[in-house]
């Protein structure tokens, strides 16, 4: 193991996230092959001979300081931040984590539309005010749910819905890799058609030019007035503002949301004091196995990286 072929934890990384990946790593990897790097100026250091550079926010001065850059990897599966064209002109390989939070994040939007459909949401604020009052509840296995983005989480969440026996409508850019568990797909660009249908709403595409306030007050307009949206893509995805006056005036019956167009999500928002709203702060990714299934990743990119195949590199994205 040379000294360039060092795997860094950049500062961007929380120190929290950092010091488990490094345990977890140390268990995989040559001790010696990681550096943990706290600071800027430590970062701006150890990225010039780093093999692989793992990243929560890639400053771009590091490519240009870099004398051999290899690897950026994102613990992310979004990329939408990054400088793809850059990275690309510097001979630089991105890849990202797609896939490796579509378990819990699945079961997070199960979660969430099990409140809805059961009236938990309800049954919890009469808890708080010591009020015994049974609620209308229904059965998910009798309703329609549109996946709005089947990728990974997308794919596992059709899992999740097909098993409770619910209809399950999806959208993919390319419908021939649709996967079996969706009972039809629908060509993205079609989507209007699936909010018309739904009686759940799931949102796990990326954020791009085309999904950008891809719900807005025309597409509330369309959805059923006791439909529940649930998104755990990008909060940019959402018109915020429209999605506030749907849930207002009951346009739609609730929204689950774990993604904010800005997070954290301010004090005066009005989704706070929103009875049909269920907020949760951008935490459906996050499990004790996160951290095991990163460095898992990590390790396979890296030596895969160090023995210079790049073909072998799991989630490319450049």
């Amino acid at each position: 193991m040379t000294a360039a072929n060092t795997l860094v934890l950049s500062h961007s990384v929380s120190p929290d996230l950092s010091s488990e990946l490094v345990s977890s790593l140390e268990k995989r990897l040559p001790p010696e092959a990681i550096a943990n790097s706290a600071t800027p100026d430590e970062t701006d250091e150890l990225v010039r001979d780093a093999t692989m550079v793992v990243i929560g926010q890639l400053h771009e001065q590091w490519l240009e300081e870099t004398t051999d850059p290899k690897l950026v990897q994102t613990l992310w599966a979004g990329v939408d931040t990054y400088p793809l064209e850059h990275l690309d002109e510097a001979g630089v390989v991105l890849a990202n984590a797609a896939g490796i939070h579509a378990r819990p994040v699945a079961e997070h939007v199960i979660a969430c539309m099990l409140q809805f459909e059961r009236g938990l949401v309800e049954t919890t604020e009469n808890q708080h005010r010591s009020v015994w009052e049974a609620v209308d509840s229904g059965e998910l296995g009798m309703k329609t749910v549109g996946i709005i983005g089947v990728g990974a989480i997308g794919s596992r969440v059709a899992q999740l819905t097909n098993a409770f026996g619910m209809e399950t409508l999806g959208t993919k850019q390319d419908t021939s890799t649709a996967p079996a568990t969706l009972d039809e797909v629908i060509p993205a660009e079609d989507y209007h058609e699936l909010l018309r249908r739904v009686d759940h709403l799931v949102l796990s595409c990326p954020l791009t030019d085309q999904t950008e306030n891809l719900l807005g007050p025309d597409e509330f307009r369309l959805l059923d007035s006791e439909a529940v949206v649930v998104n755990v893509a990008r909060g940019e995805v959402i018109d915020q503002h429209a999605l506030v006056r749907a849930l207002q005036y009951g346009q739609i019956g609730g929204a689950a949301l774990d993604v904010f167009e800005e997070e954290p999500l301010p004090p005066e928002s009005p989704l706070w004091d929103l009875s049909n709203a269920l907020i949760t702060p951008h935490m459906a990714w996050k499990t004790p196995y996160t951290v095991g299934r990163w460095a898992d990743l990590l390790t396979e990119n890296y030596e895969a990286i160090v023995a210079g195949d790049r073909s072998d590199i799991v989630n490319r994205v450049v």
